[in-house]
Formats: structure tokens, sequence, C-alpha cells
């Protein structure tokens, strides 16, 4: 059972910077993930891109614990959040998860439950307690971070699973936002939307990247030149384990990459 916690006021500026070290990752006797350094700003969007199947999405699930979910997954390195391995024995996993949370590339609010309780959702399950004042506040606040709130605010009280898809993307975004994490990971968040939802998504995680460090994965090249500070390219070659072949500033990696393999990922030569 999860200690009860009273909701407190945090800084809008709370980010933490996320570090992976000599990460490595199997499921079973296969070995997905080979020796992954990386370190993920805080206050910053760090995209990870590469062709399917070369482990970016395990890694993204290995930085907040959800790769363990694997009954046959098993993984070695380091993950550390502002210098704190989160796979330290004494982190419990709901610790872990509340301050790196996860929006994946499927919207999933409860559809049956309203777009109010949604997003307060994160805090029965981790056992934060707040009086309706704040709970209605703390709604506000997320839905108008997550870009949602002049959408729905005369209809809070209508399930969320009546909203269009990428209404119900930032749905998910403001529940994750609601237990104050220091860390949002996110898995292909606008593969399943038109143009338009994209683009309002990409403003979002614009403007969330001010309090909250933000890792992407994203098979969009140019939504990855978009929205993110800092790049990391993975591939696995050749039935080989994934790997970064280069990581760094967005900016050169698109326009000056060192390895030629990552100008021809980026330029659509390969992938």
């Amino acid at each position: 059972m999860t200690e009860s916690a009273v909701l407190t006021p945090v800084p809008r500026s709370d980010a933490l910077a996320l570090e992976a070290e000599a990460v490595s990752a199997w499921f079973g006797d296969h070995k997905v993930l080979d020796r992954v350094s990386l370190t993920m700003p805080a206050q910053q969007v760090t995209a990870l891109i590469g062709p399917s199947g070369c482990g970016k999405s395990t890694f993204l699930r290995i930085l907040n614990r959800m790769h363990e979910l694997v009954p046959s997954a098993s993984l070695a390195g380091e993950v550390r959040l502002a210098g704190d391995d989160i796979y330290h024995p004494g982190v419990r996993v709901t610790d872990a998860r509340r301050k790196i949370g996860m929006v994946f590339q499927k919207p999933n609010p409860f559809p049956a439950m309203s777009i109010y309780d949604n997003v307060l959702a994160g805090l029965k399950l981790t056992g934060t307690r707040a009086p309706r004042g704040v709970r209605d506040g703390l709604v506000e606040e997320c839905l108008t971070r997550a870009g949602l709130w002049k959408e729905v605010r005369d209809r809070l009280r209508q399930p969320g699973g009546a909203l269009s898809g990428g209404q119900q993307q930032r749905l998910c975004i403001a529940r994750s936002l609601a237990v104050r994490p220091k860390v949002l990971l996110m898995d292909e968040p606008c593969s399943a939307l038109d143009p338009t939802s994209t683009r309002r998504i990409e403003e979002t995680i614009t403007e969330l990247a001010e309090a909250v460090t933000i890792v992407i994965v994203t098979h969009n090249m140019q939504q990855a030149a978009r929205v993110s500070q800092r790049c990391a390219f993975f591939l696995a070659e050749q039935g080989t384990p994934g790997h970064i072949v280069e990581a760094g500033d967005t900016g050169q990696m698109f326009g000056a990459p060192v390895d030629p393999r990552t100008e021809d990922y980026v330029n659509g030569r390969f992938g």
C-alpha cells in the first residue's frame, strides 16, 4: 500500500536531469540493448530516433522501471535521476514512476471516467490526498499545461472517452502531470494523430519543457528537429543489440552529424 501524501504546490520549474549509464537489456537470452549511455538534461526535450526494432521504446521503458514488468526481462547498468539510482533497492517502483511519468503511443484515458476524474486518477494510485478546492485547481492547472483547458472546461464531467484522439492524448498528458513528475517520457505520442492534433501536441511539449524534462521516441524526423534540443540515434545492425550511434545537439545531428549512418538516416536514405 502506498503511503498517503498531501498534495503541495510545486514550482513550475521543477525538472531534473536523467542519466543512463551503460544500460544493457535482455528479454530472456535475447540481448536488445548494449551499453547505452545518455544524458537527458533538465528542462530540455531529448528525442530518441532510429529504425524500428533498435530498442528505443525498450530504453524508454527502462527509464521508469516498466521494463521489469515483463517476466523474462532483465537489465544491467544504472538510471539516475538527479544523481540517484532509480533501481537502487531502497527506491520503490511507485516512487520512481511518480517522478518519471509516461505517455504512450495510443491515448489511453479511462473511457468511462470523466475528464475531471481522469486527470486525478494518478493521485489515487499514489495515495495522494487533496481537498476539493485543491483538486479543482489541479485539474485546471494540468489541463491548461496540456493545452486542453479551454476546449473542455465546460464539460469536465463528460467521459474522457468521448474526446477526439488528439484531445485524449492531451488528457493523458494532463493525467501524468497531476502527480508532479520531474520527467515525462513519450513513446511516439503523435503517431496516431492527424496533422492538426500533432501540431498541438508539439506545442504542448515545447511549453512543458520549461518545467519538465521530456524524452520522446519519434519516427518523424521533422518532429524531432522541431521539438527537441538533444537527439540520440539508435541502431541495431545485422542482428546486433541496439546501441547509440551518435548523440548530441539536435541542430548538429541534423545539420552536421559525425557518423555517416546518422546523416543517411535523418535524410531518409534508410530506416
